[in-house]
């Protein structure tokens, strides 16, 4: 009877910085949606280069079109939102340069988006990243944060508890 029960499996996944810069706690956000954790848990990069890599194997589930913010999916199925700076949407697009599009495939370590870290400070914009896993997802079981210096796709900045 027992052999009818499936028994219910969680895997840890580690999860490498997007950027290169310091990790810091959400809280140091200037935006309330983000620093509160009102759209999920996570961290938050200060860069010290304007790319953003693939911090897994995994797919583009969306690429804004206004660039500023990626939708990563981990083969898991947990999704993961790096949102560069604060109301850079405001930018439409400019400073930003996407090399990838929503349902590309991407490898860890691969070159997803560039932005001008100069520029969207110049128009008045932080450019401290969220790095998100949005709230509302099935399968995920918990968030451990890291923070600190990290370098994009080898320093762990989070730790995904899925079931």
């Amino acid at each position: 009877m027992l052999s009818f029960f499936k028994k219910n499996k969680t895997q840890t996944i580690d999860i490498p910085a997007p950027i290169t810069g310091k990790a810091v706690d959400l809280s140091h956000v200037p935006d309330p949606a983000f620093a509160q954790k009102m759209m999920g848990q996570g961290i938050a990069i200060e860069p010290s280069e304007g790319k953003v890599y693939a911090p897994f194997d995994g797919n583009v589930a969306q690429m804004f079109k206004t660039k500023h913010a990626i939708m990563l999916e981990h083969s898991s199925g947990v999704q993961m939102l790096i949102h560069v700076g604060v109301d850079t949407v405001s930018l439409k697009g400019e400073g930003f340069q996407a090399h990838v599009a929503t349902g590309d495939s991407v490898k860890k370590g691969q070159l997803l988006l560039e932005f001008d870290i100069a520029q969207i400070q110049a128009a008045g914009y932080p450019v401290i990243t969220p790095v998100i896993i949005p709230d509302g997802q099935d399968a995920l079981q918990g968030v451990e944060e890291y923070t600190g210096s990290v370098t994009a796709a080898q320093d762990k900045v989070l730790t995904i508890t899925v079931s």
